[in-house]
Protein backbone atom coordinates (compact mmCIF):
# COMPACT_ATOMS: atom_id res chain seq x y z
CA UNK A 1 0.00 0.00 0.00
CA UNK A 2 1.12 3.92 -0.95
CA UNK A 3 2.54 5.48 1.98
CA UNK A 4 0.37 7.88 3.29
CA UNK A 5 0.33 11.22 5.08
CA UNK A 6 -2.34 10.93 7.39
CA UNK A 7 -2.88 14.33 9.82
CA UNK A 8 -5.45 12.67 13.02
CA UNK A 9 -7.20 15.79 14.52
CA UNK A 10 -8.92 15.25 18.05
CA UNK A 11 -9.99 16.79 21.04
CA UNK A 12 -8.38 13.59 23.21
CA UNK A 13 -5.66 11.40 22.34
CA UNK A 14 -4.04 8.60 24.87
CA UNK A 15 -1.79 8.95 27.11
CA UNK A 16 -1.71 12.94 27.04
CA UNK A 17 -5.50 13.72 27.62
CA UNK A 18 -8.42 11.48 28.63
CA UNK A 19 -11.82 11.93 29.20
CA UNK A 20 -13.30 8.09 27.81
CA UNK A 21 -12.82 5.99 24.71
CA UNK A 22 -12.20 8.69 22.36
CA UNK A 23 -8.92 9.10 23.72
CA UNK A 24 -7.92 5.38 23.56
CA UNK A 25 -8.86 4.90 19.73
CA UNK A 26 -6.91 8.10 18.51
CA UNK A 27 -4.23 6.76 20.38
CA UNK A 28 -4.00 3.14 19.21
CA UNK A 29 -4.93 4.06 15.91
CA UNK A 30 -2.33 6.77 15.55
CA UNK A 31 0.63 4.15 16.87
CA UNK A 32 -0.77 1.42 14.76
CA UNK A 33 -1.00 3.35 11.68
CA UNK A 34 2.90 5.04 12.38
CA UNK A 35 3.48 1.42 13.25
CA UNK A 36 2.71 0.66 9.74
CA UNK A 37 5.18 2.66 7.93
CA UNK A 38 2.56 5.61 7.10
CA UNK A 39 3.34 9.51 8.32
CA UNK A 40 0.94 10.24 11.30
CA UNK A 41 0.64 13.61 13.19
CA UNK A 42 -1.62 13.84 15.60
CA UNK A 43 -3.02 17.22 16.81
CA UNK A 44 -4.76 17.98 19.71
CA UNK A 45 -5.44 20.91 22.07
CA UNK A 46 -3.05 22.31 24.38
CA UNK A 47 -5.30 21.80 27.79
CA UNK A 48 -4.41 22.98 31.35
CA UNK A 49 -4.96 19.09 32.47
CA UNK A 50 -1.86 17.53 30.42
CA UNK A 51 0.94 17.26 32.44
CA UNK A 52 4.09 19.36 30.45
CA UNK A 53 6.70 18.22 32.44
CA UNK A 54 5.83 14.37 32.27
CA UNK A 55 4.77 14.13 29.00
CA UNK A 56 8.24 16.51 27.52
CA UNK A 57 6.07 19.11 25.90
CA UNK A 58 8.30 21.18 23.87
CA UNK A 59 7.82 24.38 22.13
CA UNK A 60 7.51 24.12 18.42
CA UNK A 61 5.77 26.95 16.65
CA UNK A 62 5.32 30.47 18.33
CA UNK A 63 3.08 32.68 16.40
CA UNK A 64 0.81 30.78 14.86
CA UNK A 65 -1.86 32.98 12.87
CA UNK A 66 -5.42 31.79 12.82
CA UNK A 67 -8.59 33.30 10.46
CA UNK A 68 -11.85 33.14 12.84
CA UNK A 69 -14.57 35.14 10.41
CA UNK A 70 -12.83 38.21 10.14
CA UNK A 71 -10.07 38.86 12.27
CA UNK A 72 -7.07 36.87 13.45
CA UNK A 73 -6.35 34.84 16.18
CA UNK A 74 -2.87 34.58 17.79
CA UNK A 75 -1.78 30.61 19.27
CA UNK A 76 1.45 28.88 19.66
CA UNK A 77 2.22 25.21 19.66
CA UNK A 78 3.95 22.30 21.86
CA UNK A 79 4.97 18.98 20.34
CA UNK A 80 5.66 15.72 22.33
CA UNK A 81 7.02 12.29 21.43
CA UNK A 82 5.18 9.49 21.55
CA UNK A 83 6.80 6.18 20.58
CA UNK A 84 8.33 8.16 17.97
CA UNK A 85 5.14 9.70 16.73
CA UNK A 86 5.09 13.27 16.53
CA UNK A 87 1.65 15.09 18.48
CA UNK A 88 1.72 18.46 18.29
CA UNK A 89 -0.66 20.77 20.97
CA UNK A 90 -2.47 23.90 19.69
CA UNK A 91 -1.81 26.19 23.22
CA UNK A 92 -4.52 28.86 23.57
CA UNK A 93 -5.27 29.48 27.01
CA UNK A 94 -8.07 31.23 26.94
CA UNK A 95 -9.83 28.80 25.48
CA UNK A 96 -8.02 25.10 26.49
CA UNK A 97 -6.15 26.53 30.18
CA UNK A 98 -9.15 26.12 32.15
CA UNK A 99 -9.69 23.22 34.64
CA UNK A 100 -12.13 20.65 32.01
CA UNK A 101 -11.95 19.60 28.30
CA UNK A 102 -15.76 20.33 27.35
CA UNK A 103 -17.47 21.57 31.23
CA UNK A 104 -16.82 23.46 34.58
CA UNK A 105 -16.14 21.77 37.69
CA UNK A 106 -20.03 21.79 38.24
CA UNK A 107 -20.51 19.48 34.85
CA UNK A 108 -21.83 22.43 32.95
CA UNK A 109 -20.63 22.50 28.85
CA UNK A 110 -18.35 25.89 28.06
CA UNK A 111 -20.79 27.86 26.44
CA UNK A 112 -18.23 28.72 24.18
CA UNK A 113 -17.17 25.35 22.78
CA UNK A 114 -18.31 26.29 19.63
CA UNK A 115 -16.08 28.66 19.65
CA UNK A 116 -12.97 26.40 21.28
CA UNK A 117 -13.34 23.39 18.82
CA UNK A 118 -14.24 25.67 16.00
CA UNK A 119 -10.67 27.55 16.53
CA UNK A 120 -8.62 24.29 17.09
CA UNK A 121 -10.20 22.68 14.16
CA UNK A 122 -8.73 25.44 11.67
CA UNK A 123 -5.73 26.23 13.65
CA UNK A 124 -5.21 22.39 13.64
CA UNK A 125 -5.45 22.51 9.51
CA UNK A 126 -3.22 26.11 9.58
CA UNK A 127 -0.34 24.25 11.54
CA UNK A 128 -0.41 21.94 8.49
CA UNK A 129 0.11 24.21 6.05
CA UNK A 130 2.84 26.37 8.66
CA UNK A 131 4.84 23.42 9.18
CA UNK A 132 4.87 22.36 5.60
CA UNK A 133 2.86 18.84 6.07
CA UNK A 134 0.63 18.22 2.94
CA UNK A 135 -1.61 15.29 4.24
CA UNK A 136 -3.64 13.05 1.86
CA UNK A 137 -5.99 11.86 4.66
CA UNK A 138 -7.26 14.84 7.38
CA UNK A 139 -9.27 12.21 9.82
CA UNK A 140 -11.13 14.37 12.34
CA UNK A 141 -13.08 12.68 15.71
CA UNK A 142 -16.39 13.46 16.70
CA UNK A 143 -18.21 16.57 17.19
CA UNK A 144 -15.35 18.75 18.60
CA UNK A 145 -13.17 18.66 15.44
CA UNK A 146 -16.22 17.97 12.79
CA UNK A 147 -15.92 21.21 11.60
CA UNK A 148 -12.31 20.72 9.93
CA UNK A 149 -13.55 18.37 6.99
CA UNK A 150 -15.98 21.43 6.62
CA UNK A 151 -13.35 23.87 6.02
CA UNK A 152 -10.84 21.53 3.95
CA UNK A 153 -13.99 21.75 1.68
CA UNK A 154 -15.27 25.09 1.77
CA UNK A 155 -11.90 27.16 2.64
CA UNK A 156 -8.62 24.93 1.27
CA UNK A 157 -10.46 23.14 -1.69
CA UNK A 158 -7.74 24.72 -4.32
CA UNK A 159 -4.79 25.28 -1.50
CA UNK A 160 -1.29 23.98 -2.43
CA UNK A 161 -0.47 21.99 1.15
CA UNK A 162 -4.32 20.53 1.63
CA UNK A 163 -6.52 20.55 -1.54
CA UNK A 164 -5.48 17.23 -2.10
CA UNK A 165 -6.61 15.85 1.32
CA UNK A 166 -9.28 13.57 2.02
CA UNK A 167 -11.29 13.89 4.51
CA UNK A 168 -12.87 11.18 6.97
CA UNK A 169 -15.15 11.91 10.03
CA UNK A 170 -15.47 9.25 13.04
CA UNK A 171 -18.71 9.75 15.13
CA UNK A 172 -17.72 8.14 18.51
CA UNK A 173 -21.32 8.89 20.14
CA UNK A 174 -24.08 10.23 18.04
CA UNK A 175 -25.74 11.43 21.35
CA UNK A 176 -23.24 14.26 21.26
CA UNK A 177 -23.42 16.47 18.26
CA UNK A 178 -21.97 20.31 19.10
CA UNK A 179 -25.16 22.27 19.33
CA UNK A 180 -24.32 25.61 20.23
CA UNK A 181 -26.22 29.21 19.62
CA UNK A 182 -26.21 30.41 15.65
CA UNK A 183 -24.37 34.21 17.55
CA UNK A 184 -21.28 32.37 16.86
CA UNK A 185 -21.75 31.56 13.61
CA UNK A 186 -19.93 34.51 11.81
CA UNK A 187 -16.95 33.42 14.04
CA UNK A 188 -16.19 30.23 12.82
CA UNK A 189 -16.64 31.72 8.74
CA UNK A 190 -18.50 29.35 7.55
CA UNK A 191 -20.91 32.18 5.26
CA UNK A 192 -24.28 32.53 5.64
CA UNK A 193 -24.85 30.11 2.36
CA UNK A 194 -24.25 27.24 4.08
CA UNK A 195 -26.51 27.69 7.60
CA UNK A 196 -29.36 25.36 6.23
CA UNK A 197 -30.57 22.44 7.23
CA UNK A 198 -28.83 20.05 5.17
CA UNK A 199 -25.49 21.25 6.70
CA UNK A 200 -24.94 23.46 10.34
CA UNK A 201 -28.33 24.84 11.07
CA UNK A 202 -31.18 23.35 13.58
CA UNK A 203 -33.97 25.10 14.94
CA UNK A 204 -32.03 28.11 14.44
CA UNK A 205 -28.65 27.08 16.15
CA UNK A 206 -25.50 25.16 14.91
CA UNK A 207 -25.08 21.71 14.98
CA UNK A 208 -20.93 20.99 14.63
CA UNK A 209 -21.69 16.99 13.47
CA UNK A 210 -24.33 17.57 11.29
CA UNK A 211 -21.81 19.74 9.22
CA UNK A 212 -19.05 16.94 9.20
CA UNK A 213 -21.47 14.62 8.28
CA UNK A 214 -22.41 16.80 4.99
CA UNK A 215 -18.70 17.49 4.09
CA UNK A 216 -16.68 14.68 5.22
CA UNK A 217 -15.71 12.22 1.72
CA UNK A 218 -16.28 9.72 4.12
CA UNK A 219 -18.00 9.10 7.84
CA UNK A 220 -17.40 6.34 9.91
CA UNK A 221 -18.41 5.07 13.20
CA UNK A 222 -17.10 2.14 15.64
CA UNK A 223 -19.20 -0.60 14.81
CA UNK A 224 -20.83 -1.93 12.25
CA UNK A 225 -24.41 -2.48 14.50
CA UNK A 226 -24.14 0.84 15.94
CA UNK A 227 -23.81 2.24 11.54
CA UNK A 228 -27.05 -0.04 10.93
CA UNK A 229 -28.75 1.59 14.45
CA UNK A 230 -28.36 4.90 13.46
CA UNK A 231 -29.76 4.60 10.20
CA UNK A 232 -32.86 4.15 11.97
CA UNK A 233 -34.70 6.76 13.94
CA UNK A 234 -34.83 5.28 17.33
CA UNK A 235 -31.10 4.84 17.19
CA UNK A 236 -29.95 8.23 15.63
CA UNK A 237 -31.03 11.49 17.57
CA UNK A 238 -32.49 12.70 14.79
CA UNK A 239 -29.95 12.03 12.26
CA UNK A 240 -30.98 8.87 10.28
CA UNK A 241 -31.91 10.63 7.30
CA UNK A 242 -28.55 12.40 7.00
CA UNK A 243 -26.72 9.27 7.17
CA UNK A 244 -28.90 7.61 5.07
CA UNK A 245 -28.35 10.29 2.56
CA UNK A 246 -24.34 9.24 2.75
CA UNK A 247 -25.34 5.95 1.71
CA UNK A 248 -22.35 3.54 1.24
CA UNK A 249 -20.37 6.35 2.50
CA UNK A 250 -21.23 5.82 6.21
CA UNK A 251 -19.69 2.44 7.47
CA UNK A 252 -18.53 1.42 10.90
CA UNK A 253 -15.68 -0.38 11.87
CA UNK A 254 -14.92 -1.82 15.45
CA UNK A 255 -12.55 -0.14 17.56
CA UNK A 256 -9.28 -1.63 18.64
CA UNK A 257 -7.54 -1.91 21.26
CA UNK A 258 -3.71 -1.80 22.63
CA UNK A 259 -2.63 -4.72 24.01
CA UNK A 260 0.38 -3.71 25.51
CA UNK A 261 -2.15 -1.85 27.70
CA UNK A 262 -4.34 -4.69 28.46
CA UNK A 263 -2.86 -8.04 28.94
CA UNK A 264 -2.94 -10.14 31.79
CA UNK A 265 0.46 -11.85 30.82
CA UNK A 266 1.84 -8.45 31.32
CA UNK A 267 -0.86 -5.90 33.28
CA UNK A 268 1.38 -4.10 35.66
CA UNK A 269 -2.03 -3.17 37.85
CA UNK A 270 -2.13 -6.88 38.44
CA UNK A 271 -0.76 -8.67 41.63
CA UNK A 272 -0.75 -11.48 39.52
CA UNK A 273 0.20 -12.44 36.11
CA UNK A 274 -1.42 -14.69 33.99
CA UNK A 275 -2.38 -16.03 30.21
CA UNK A 276 -4.32 -18.95 28.26
CA UNK A 277 -1.80 -21.61 29.68
CA UNK A 278 -1.33 -20.60 33.08
CA UNK A 279 -4.42 -19.52 34.29
CA UNK A 280 -3.69 -19.58 38.20
CA UNK A 281 -3.15 -16.46 38.59
CA UNK A 282 -6.63 -15.15 37.74
CA UNK A 283 -7.96 -17.32 40.74
CA UNK A 284 -5.58 -15.20 42.87
CA UNK A 285 -6.23 -11.78 41.23
CA UNK A 286 -10.25 -13.10 42.38
CA UNK A 287 -9.16 -13.88 45.57
CA UNK A 288 -7.18 -10.20 46.00
CA UNK A 289 -9.98 -8.61 44.66
CA UNK A 290 -12.68 -9.85 47.13
CA UNK A 291 -10.40 -8.83 49.67
CA UNK A 292 -9.98 -5.39 48.42
CA UNK A 293 -13.66 -5.11 48.01
CA UNK A 294 -14.45 -6.63 51.17
CA UNK A 295 -16.23 -9.88 49.55
CA UNK A 296 -16.51 -13.30 50.80
CA UNK A 297 -13.19 -14.89 49.48
CA UNK A 298 -13.60 -17.93 48.04
CA UNK A 299 -12.77 -19.19 44.76
CA UNK A 300 -16.90 -21.40 44.23
CA UNK A 301 -18.80 -18.22 44.01
CA UNK A 302 -19.34 -16.20 40.30
CA UNK A 303 -18.11 -12.76 40.88
CA UNK A 304 -19.57 -10.47 38.63
CA UNK A 305 -17.67 -7.05 37.83
CA UNK A 306 -18.80 -3.68 36.66
CA UNK A 307 -16.67 -0.93 35.68
CA UNK A 308 -19.10 2.20 34.09
CA UNK A 309 -19.84 5.54 34.01
CA UNK A 310 -23.24 6.21 35.97
CA UNK A 311 -25.44 7.56 33.14
CA UNK A 312 -28.35 6.61 31.41
CA UNK A 313 -26.47 5.08 28.19
CA UNK A 314 -24.65 2.35 30.36
CA UNK A 315 -27.85 0.73 31.64
CA UNK A 316 -27.23 0.77 35.25
CA UNK A 317 -30.92 2.08 36.30
CA UNK A 318 -31.27 -1.66 34.67
CA UNK A 319 -29.49 -3.11 36.92
CA UNK A 320 -30.19 -0.74 39.67
CA UNK A 321 -33.61 -2.23 39.62
CA UNK A 322 -32.80 -6.42 39.25
CA UNK A 323 -29.28 -6.55 41.61
CA UNK A 324 -30.76 -6.80 44.68
CA UNK A 325 -33.31 -9.44 43.12
CA UNK A 326 -30.32 -11.36 41.72
CA UNK A 327 -28.20 -11.58 44.79
CA UNK A 328 -31.01 -12.73 46.89
CA UNK A 329 -32.01 -15.62 44.68
CA UNK A 330 -28.74 -16.52 43.47
CA UNK A 331 -25.51 -17.43 45.06
CA UNK A 332 -22.99 -14.78 43.22
CA UNK A 333 -21.05 -11.57 44.11
CA UNK A 334 -20.55 -8.25 42.26
CA UNK A 335 -17.95 -5.93 42.12
CA UNK A 336 -18.86 -2.39 40.84
CA UNK A 337 -16.74 0.78 40.38
CA UNK A 338 -18.17 4.15 38.99
CA UNK A 339 -19.78 7.38 39.32
CA UNK A 340 -21.71 9.67 37.80
CA UNK A 341 -25.12 10.10 38.20
CA UNK A 342 -26.00 11.33 41.90
CA UNK A 343 -28.76 9.27 42.28
CA UNK A 344 -26.94 5.91 40.73
CA UNK A 345 -23.71 6.98 43.26
CA UNK A 346 -26.34 7.23 46.05
CA UNK A 347 -27.91 3.67 45.44
CA UNK A 348 -25.02 1.49 44.47
CA UNK A 349 -22.73 3.57 47.18
CA UNK A 350 -24.47 1.37 50.65
CA UNK A 351 -25.37 -1.29 48.64
CA UNK A 352 -22.10 -3.38 50.63
CA UNK A 353 -23.66 -2.54 54.11
CA UNK A 354 -26.77 -4.14 52.83
CA UNK A 355 -25.52 -7.00 51.12
CA UNK A 356 -21.97 -7.41 53.21
CA UNK A 357 -19.47 -10.18 51.58
CA UNK A 358 -21.97 -10.13 48.44
CA UNK A 359 -21.75 -6.46 46.77
CA UNK A 360 -18.67 -4.33 46.78
CA UNK A 361 -18.66 -1.01 45.37
CA UNK A 362 -16.20 2.02 44.85
CA UNK A 363 -18.02 5.29 43.86
CA UNK A 364 -15.35 7.08 42.08
CA UNK A 365 -13.09 5.88 39.29
CA UNK A 366 -9.89 3.97 39.96
CA UNK A 367 -7.40 3.01 37.12
CA UNK A 368 -5.78 -0.41 39.32
CA UNK A 369 -9.30 -1.40 40.26
CA UNK A 370 -10.69 -1.08 37.12
CA UNK A 371 -7.78 -3.48 35.80
CA UNK A 372 -8.33 -5.97 39.00
CA UNK A 373 -12.05 -6.11 38.04
CA UNK A 374 -11.60 -7.00 34.72
CA UNK A 375 -8.59 -9.90 35.36
CA UNK A 376 -10.14 -10.95 38.56
CA UNK A 377 -14.58 -11.33 38.13
CA UNK A 378 -16.10 -14.31 35.99
CA UNK A 379 -18.24 -12.42 34.40
CA UNK A 380 -18.53 -8.96 32.92
CA UNK A 381 -21.85 -7.33 32.55
CA UNK A 382 -22.85 -4.29 30.78
CA UNK A 383 -26.39 -3.60 30.46
CA UNK A 384 -26.42 -0.31 27.69
CA UNK A 385 -28.84 0.91 26.22
CA UNK A 386 -26.76 1.75 23.06
CA UNK A 387 -23.17 1.49 23.19
CA UNK A 388 -21.81 2.84 20.09
CA UNK A 389 -18.80 0.06 20.35
CA UNK A 390 -17.47 -0.27 23.82
CA UNK A 391 -14.02 -1.24 25.06
CA UNK A 392 -14.59 -3.04 28.53
CA UNK A 393 -16.20 -5.94 26.88
CA UNK A 394 -13.05 -5.95 24.80
CA UNK A 395 -10.61 -6.05 27.40
CA UNK A 396 -12.66 -9.11 29.46
CA UNK A 397 -12.33 -10.94 26.59
CA UNK A 398 -8.39 -11.13 27.04
CA UNK A 399 -8.65 -11.48 30.51
CA UNK A 400 -11.01 -14.53 30.81
CA UNK A 401 -13.84 -12.67 32.25
CA UNK A 402 -16.98 -13.77 30.12
CA UNK A 403 -19.07 -10.55 28.93
CA UNK A 404 -22.92 -10.35 29.83
CA UNK A 405 -24.20 -7.61 27.25
CA UNK A 406 -27.21 -6.37 25.77
CA UNK A 407 -26.96 -6.81 22.26
CA UNK A 408 -26.67 -3.67 20.63
CA UNK A 409 -24.01 -1.44 18.67
CA UNK A 410 -20.56 -2.59 19.41
CA UNK A 411 -21.20 -4.99 22.19
CA UNK A 412 -23.44 -7.55 19.74
CA UNK A 413 -20.84 -7.23 17.00
CA UNK A 414 -17.21 -8.25 19.71
CA UNK A 415 -19.48 -11.16 21.67
CA UNK A 416 -20.37 -14.37 20.34
CA UNK A 417 -23.55 -15.51 21.95
CA UNK A 418 -23.11 -19.16 24.20
CA UNK A 419 -24.07 -21.62 22.43
CA UNK A 420 -25.56 -24.23 25.51
CA UNK A 421 -25.86 -26.85 23.22
CA UNK A 422 -22.48 -26.74 22.11
CA UNK A 423 -20.48 -24.61 24.55
CA UNK A 424 -19.36 -21.95 21.41
CA UNK A 425 -19.34 -18.36 22.20
CA UNK A 426 -17.51 -16.02 23.97
CA UNK A 427 -20.13 -14.20 26.22
CA UNK A 428 -23.75 -14.02 27.01
CA UNK A 429 -26.10 -11.51 24.91
CA UNK A 430 -29.62 -9.93 26.16
CA UNK A 431 -32.26 -7.86 23.96
CA UNK A 432 -34.72 -6.40 25.88
CA UNK A 433 -33.66 -3.48 27.62
CA UNK A 434 -35.41 -4.35 31.07
CA UNK A 435 -34.66 -5.29 34.80
CA UNK A 436 -35.87 -8.78 33.96
CA UNK A 437 -33.68 -9.64 31.21
CA UNK A 438 -30.90 -8.69 33.35
CA UNK A 439 -31.60 -10.93 35.81
CA UNK A 440 -32.61 -13.46 33.85
CA UNK A 441 -29.61 -13.41 31.65
CA UNK A 442 -27.21 -13.22 34.67
CA UNK A 443 -29.06 -16.46 35.66
CA UNK A 444 -28.02 -18.12 32.53
CA UNK A 445 -24.32 -17.40 32.92
CA UNK A 446 -24.61 -17.87 36.93
CA UNK A 447 -26.07 -21.48 36.04
CA UNK A 448 -23.43 -21.95 33.58
CA UNK A 449 -20.99 -21.54 36.13
CA UNK A 450 -21.94 -24.23 38.14
CA UNK A 451 -23.82 -26.36 35.96
CA UNK A 452 -21.55 -26.70 32.81
CA UNK A 453 -18.31 -25.65 33.50
CA UNK A 454 -16.76 -27.77 30.85
CA UNK A 455 -18.97 -24.89 28.62
CA UNK A 456 -17.38 -22.31 30.89
CA UNK A 457 -13.70 -23.46 30.09
CA UNK A 458 -14.46 -23.50 26.66
CA UNK A 459 -15.99 -20.08 26.77
CA UNK A 460 -13.01 -18.57 28.47
CA UNK A 461 -10.31 -20.41 25.79
CA UNK A 462 -12.51 -19.14 23.07
CA UNK A 463 -12.64 -15.16 24.71
CA UNK A 464 -9.10 -15.11 25.11
CA UNK A 465 -8.01 -16.09 21.43
CA UNK A 466 -10.11 -13.22 20.20
CA UNK A 467 -8.02 -10.66 18.55
CA UNK A 468 -9.29 -6.81 18.36
CA UNK A 469 -6.05 -5.39 18.16
CA UNK A 470 -4.99 -1.90 16.45
CA UNK A 471 -3.07 -4.10 13.78
CA UNK A 472 -5.46 -5.47 12.65
CA UNK A 473 -8.82 -2.55 13.01
CA UNK A 474 -6.03 -0.08 11.35
CA UNK A 475 -6.27 -1.90 7.98
CA UNK A 476 -9.76 -1.48 7.64
CA UNK A 477 -8.78 2.14 7.84
CA UNK A 478 -6.46 2.03 5.47
CA UNK A 479 -8.61 0.98 3.38
CA UNK A 480 -11.43 3.52 4.09
CA UNK A 481 -8.76 6.16 3.21
CA UNK A 482 -7.83 4.69 0.07
CA UNK A 483 -11.61 4.59 -0.66
CA UNK A 484 -11.56 8.37 0.61
CA UNK A 485 -8.95 9.61 -1.89
CA UNK A 486 -10.78 7.34 -4.74
CA UNK A 487 -13.95 8.88 -3.83
CA UNK A 488 -12.98 12.55 -3.04
CA UNK A 489 -16.09 14.73 -3.36
CA UNK A 490 -15.85 18.24 -4.35
CA UNK A 491 -18.58 20.37 -2.35
CA UNK A 492 -18.43 24.25 -1.74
Amino acid sequence: MTRLKIALIASECYPFVKVGGLADVVGGLAKALHQAGHEVVVIVPRYAAIDGLRFKLQPFLSPLGVWMGNSQEWCAVQHADYDGLPVYFIEHDHYFGRPGLYHDPEFYDYQDNVRRFGFFSRAALQLCRDMGFSPDIVHAHDWQTALAPAYLKIWHWDDAYLGNAASILTIHNLAHQGRYHADDYDYLGLQWGNFTSDKFEEFGGINMLKGGIYYADLVTTVSPTYARETRTPMGSNGFAPYLARRGEDYLGIVNGVDYTQWNPALDPHLPHHFGPRRMAGKGRVKAALQKRMQLEVTRDMPLIGVVSRFVDQKGLDLLAGSIEAIVSDMRVQFALLGAGEKGLEWYFGPLPGRYPGRIGSYIGYNEALAHWIVAGADFFLMPSHFEPCGLNQIYALKYGTLPIVRATGGLDDTVQQYDEATGDGTGFKFWQATQRAVYDVVGWAVSTYYDRPQHMRKLISRAMAQDFSWATQAEAYLHVYQRALSNKRSLG
